[in-house]
């Protein structure tokens, strides 16, 4: 009788997450060599956590019974491999990472009938896998095998020493496969995508590049491009394109851009770019949806500066402060500065009039949040790092998990994060707790929220270095159990500080004051503050209520 295992994938809820964010960076783009990318996983009405799925030995006639969130596939199975890697959230024990975003594209090219979802596919990889080409390649030959039922998907792929994007998008229905391509990124360049196909032009020439026939190829160094063998004559087929191979652009045919899709996720792109690269505003136009002036942005730059982690982790935060797109920066932010919005994404005035909201990087709905770190000077199990929290990158601090750890900590376990239910033993609504008391109130309450951010994120930083130095000489099974038990000790001390700080803010805020605290931090025990309005609020109150609120009006009257 065949063995069956089920493949419960990372999250059933993860369907929602079609809002997401991924920034890349290069290992000589980075400050310490180390190749980075970032998730924020964003979709409301799922709580975030942690999944894990440990290494093991499997019989050859195994299989693997596929759920996934999509339609029903009862009764059928994918074929288990011999051995299968270590896997913390989206990190193995090669520290190969694999994260993504959903950008749609062309929908009647969704096959219900595929068995393979996108997060079917990156998960099967990363327990399958060794080397981002592997996942590529992993990828490219299970979709063929078995199908592919998701929309269009952005696939960030990388290891220790490369970093890959992969597009990919199903054949509509009744047609197997997909069609995709892959693009390693230059080691000095950072890229990053949110929600929209980003690949353009992509090389052809038989050295540097290969199709899906010669997937036998994909591990020689010289090759930076992989792509299914069919990727333009199914375009051509479908009438998406009629030019040249050589002038094929995969986003123009399988993702036609418009205002919307290019305001509410390029511009997440744009905003992380300008952060480290001088010349971005020169995008400005394709940004506002001038298409005739520009009609895209770089799929990687070069930075001005190598990035660190902490450089990447506030990225991450980002609400375009300082940009033309600042959602802080007029009376929409509201009486105190608040740089997010509620949905929808879209709305009408009473005279008809419509609007939008911007779509920044951080945002509320926000199941969890990573920023992974793959080291290649260092043993696997210590090199790979998961920065990660539930909730929303802003209102969190990271906390490091090592690739090698065996056992989730308790406040990430997905049974101690219940979606209809508060608890204090979860990490998601621990941090929910507090992020939404700072929310209506940002300006007003945000500091404090830093304080505890930046004291437990200095911490953490600070202490990698004495981890490095206590493993030095342990044995590879005593530094895997040391770094488990690090990694829980973290996310404890993580959710310790933030019910301190709940509890503070309750308080501290109480009735909308401030109370004082003294030099230490500590509440006192008398004296408050009025904090008032953001200027820029008060500000629009005349024009927006007339003569309703002018105090001198009153004193007019009174005098005459």
């Amino acid at each position: 009788m065949k063995k069956l295992i089920s493949l419960t994938l990372l999250l059933a809820s993860a369907a929602y997450a079609l809002a997401c964010t991924n920034l890349i960076v290069g290992k000589k783009a980075s400050a310490d060599g180390s190749v980075m990318c970032t998730y924020n996983c964003d979709g409301f009405g799922f709580s975030g956590s942690l999944f894990y799925s440990p290494a093991g030995r499997h019989d050859k006639d195994e299989l693997i019974a596929i759920h996934g969130w999509g339609p029903a596939h009862e009764g059928q199975f994918v074929k288990q491999v011999k051995y299968t890697y270590n896997v913390v959230g989206l990190m193995n024990e090669h520290q190969v990472t694999i994260v993504e975003t959903t950008f749609d594209g062309r929908l009647e090219l969704v096959n219900r009938e595929g068995l393979l979802d996108y997060f079917s596919l990156m998960r099967l990889a990363l327990q399958r896998s060794s080397t981002a080409r592997e996942a590529i390649k992993c990828m490219a030959e299970l979709v063929e095998e078995y199908g592919y039922n998701s929309s269009g998907e952005s696939i960030t792929v990388c290891d220790p020493n490369e970093a890959w994007i992969m597009e990919i998008i199903g054949k509509g229905e009744g047609r197997k496969g997909a069609v995709w391509v892959a693009l390693r990124i230059p080691d000095d360049c950072i890229s990053a995508h949110a929600n929209l196909s980003r690949i353009r032009q992509f090389p052809q020439d038989k050295k540097k590049s290969i199709n899906s026939k010669q997937l036998n190829r994909i591990n020689k160094p010289e090759v930076e491009c992989v792509y299914a063998h069919d990727v333009i004559s199914f375009a051509r087929e479908k009438g998406f394109y009629e030019g040249s191979d050589k002038d094929f652009s995969f986003r123009d045919a399988y993702c036609p851009i418009d205002f919307e899709n290019v305001r509410y996720a390029d511009a997440r792109v744009w905003s992380f770019f300008r952060h480290h690269c001088s010349d971005m505003d020169q995008y400005l136009p394709y940004i506002n949806g001038e298409f005739d002036v520009c009609d895209g942005m770089p799929l990687w730059v070069k930075p001005d500066a190598p990035l660190s982690l902490r450089d990447l982790q506030h990225d991450m935060r980002d609400h375009f402060e300082g940009t033309p797109l600042d959602m802080t920066a007029d009376m929409t932010a509201g009486p105190w500065g608040m740089p997010i919005r509620p949905l929808p994404m879209h709305f009408r005035s009473s005279d008809s009039t419509d609007y939008y909201r911007e779509r920044p990087i951080a945002t509320q709905q926000s199941g969890f949040t990573m920023t992974c770190q793959m080291r290649s000077w260092l043993p696997d199990d210590v090199g790979g790092v998961t920065w990660f929290n539930c909730d929303d990158a802003d209102m969190v601090a990271y906390v490091p998990l090592y690739c090698c750890i065996t056992q989730v900590p308790d406040c990430f376990r997905p049974e101690n994060n219940p979606r209809n239910e508060f608890s204090f033993e979860s990490a998601f609504w621990m941090n929910n707790w507090v992020a939404n008391m700072i929310y209506p109130r940002y300006s007003m309450m945000i500091g404090d929220l830093r304080i505890a951010q930046k004291e437990l994120e200095d911490y953490y930083f600070a202490d990698q270095n004495e981890v490095l130095k206590s493993i030095e000489k342990m044995t590879p099974a005593d530094r895997r159990d040391y770094l488990n038990k690090k990694s829980i000790a973290y996310a404890d001390r993580m959710m310790e500080r933030w019910d301190t700080l709940a509890k503070f803010l309750i308080v501290r805020y109480n009735d909308q004051i401030k109370r004082r605290v003294d030099k230490n931090g500590n509440l006192q025990r008398w004296g408050h503050e009025t904090p008032g309005y953001d200027q820029q609020f008060i500000d629009a109150i005349g024009p927006a209520t007339g003569d309703r609120y002018k105090l001198n009006n009153v004193i007019e009257r009174r005098e005459r």
